[in-house]
């Protein structure tokens, strides 16, 4: 991508073809469904709520209270607002409604019909919405399209913050020097790739470098520790007054007694039970998540999707190979959270691990998309045992893991109020920035009833229906151009 802005290809609308409108509606119908088993939800931080309602010790009714209070300020503050300003679908507008919906239904039939009519709602009424919006003498969505640029040239930063982290400001120092080259040279040399796209494969791949570099560093230390400790083991014992072990314990104080299990096999672990257990529920259900999988996957090849902020912007661009770049830097964020919630709480993520994205963005074909899918739906499935093991191996991993999720936020967070601030002025000057940056800074002190994240969106929104008002009332203005 060059220095200049690309106008967003969706900015005319929010118009779906036949076959888009019943892949949406059939999707939502089917992640109702799923999450009315307790099978699987979107939203991470309901997850871990969900073993408590899968083992009766917990209403359906409480579940779905705490599914909406931690899902609604994601919907209507940053689900809709980036689907009307980019003209392209996410995951909050879709999955966390149906997270809600089938958590809700009292009866398995029913969740399938509240899901298909959420859908129905998406593709039907968020078009004329947006060209209603368009109509407007004050146009905001136009006006949201400013926060594509701070959204993709800051998100290129997050490997940067999350090395700074975990590594310390030496190698961060190095990592944002050379981002920042690689970002020039990219806009350089490739003026038609996106700037950033470059940059951070060179930052997560950086980033996982030293992540398995300092386990595997660790795991040599731990063995020569060993090592060193087995071969003082039979010294510190000889002697001919060896009848009594150090410490004062008796002789042969290393060797389990009569009856007893040996040291290096502990005895069971309630954990282990609960992750073995969960993995097997959902292994059950494989037919059905490989039907989500496929589902999933084709809705992403369809480009009326993105799996992330950064992501929508660039599917509405029409530069899928550089989104599928950026969802699959992502996966590598949130494998390990969404692997140990799922072993411990039984419920799956309605997009996995989130590899359905960038692969279903590639694909040429629906057909593929749909078969690639449900293939990678069943390896998740059937390997999520396997991976919650090699995970626990490799905690300077799972750290990054979390390093990296903190720095998508924070770097997304800047970006969308950045973003906003920059719509608020294309749509009202200072006036704009006034309302929108007011609403901002009062959510904050009323202690963010909506989440930071998708504060300063829907003050756009907000803010952009009040100026209208004002318009009406002939005491505002509408910027030209």
């Amino acid at each position: 991508m060059s220095s200049t802005v690309i106008p967003l290809a969706a900015g005319a609308g929010l118009d779906f073809s036949l076959p888009q409108q019943l892949t949406v509606i059939a999707l939502c119908a089917l992640t109702a469904f799923i999450s009315h088993m307790a099978l699987a939800v979107f939203n991470d931080g309901v997850r871990p709520f969900m073993l408590d309602f899968i083992q009766g010790r917990t209403t359906r009714t409480a579940t779905t209270a705490v599914s909406f209070g931690l899902s609604a300020g994601f919907i209507f503050g940053l689900g809709a607002p980036m689907a009307l300003s980019s003209g392209v679908l996410n995951p909050w507008l879709l999955f966390l409604p149906t997270d809600i919906l089938g958590l809700l239904s009292p009866k398995k039939w029913l969740a399938p019909i509240l899901g298909a009519a959420w859908g129905a709602v998406v593709v039907f009424g968020l078009g004329g919405a947006n060209n209603l919006a368009h109509d407007l003498p004050v146009d905001f969505l136009t006006a949201m399209q400013q926060m594509s640029t701070p959204i993709l040239f800051l998100f290129t930063l997050f490997p940067v913050l999350a090395i700074t982290k975990q590594f310390g400001r030496g190698w961060g120092g190095i990592a944002g020097v050379v981002e920042l080259a690689l970002v020039v040279l990219t806009m350089k040399l490739w003026p038609n790739m996106f700037a950033g796209a470059l940059a951070m494969a060179v930052g997560v791949l950086l980033l996982i470098g030293l992540a398995i570099s300092r386990d595997l560093k660790q795991r040599r230390l731990d063995r020569a520790t060993a090592a060193q400790a087995d071969a003082k083991g039979p010294a510190a014992g000889a002697g001919p007054a060896a009848g009594t072990a150090p410490g004062g314990g008796a002789p042969g104080a290393g060797a389990p007694a009569a009856g007893e299990e040996p040291a290096d096999e502990p005895a069971d672990d309630p954990m282990a039970s609960l992750f073995s257990a969960s993995a097997a529920r959902l292994r059950r259900y494989l037919p059905l998540f490989m039907v989500l999988g496929a589902g999933v996957c084709l809705l992403a090849q369809m480009h009326i999707f993105g799996g992330g902020e950064a992501t929508s912007f660039l599917i509405a661009k029409g530069q899928y190979a550089e989104a599928a770049q950026v969802d699959f830097y992502r996966v590598f964020g949130f494998v390990p959270l969404i692997a140990t919630t799922a072993l411990a709480s039984g419920a799956y993520g309605i997009a996995g691990f989130t590899l359905v994205y960038p692969l279903g963005y590639l694909m040429p074909n629906p057909v593929l998309a749909l078969a690639v899918g449900a293939a990678v739906f069943a390896l998740e499935v059937l390997a999520l045992s396997y991976i919650g093991k090699v995970l626990g191996k490799l905690p300077s991993v799972r750290d990054s893991s979390e390093h990296l999720r903190g720095a998508i936020s924070e770097t997304l967070q800047l970006a969308i109020l950045f973003g906003s601030l920059m719509a608020a002025n294309a749509m009202g000057a200072g006036l704009g920035i006034l309302v929108v940056g007011g609403l901002y800074l009062l959510n904050e002190a009323m202690g963010r009833p909506v989440v930071r994240m998708a504060a300063a969106p829907a003050a756009v929104i907000v803010g952009g229906i009040l100026l209208n008002v004002l318009y009406w009332l002939d005491l505002f203005t509408p910027v030209k151009g």
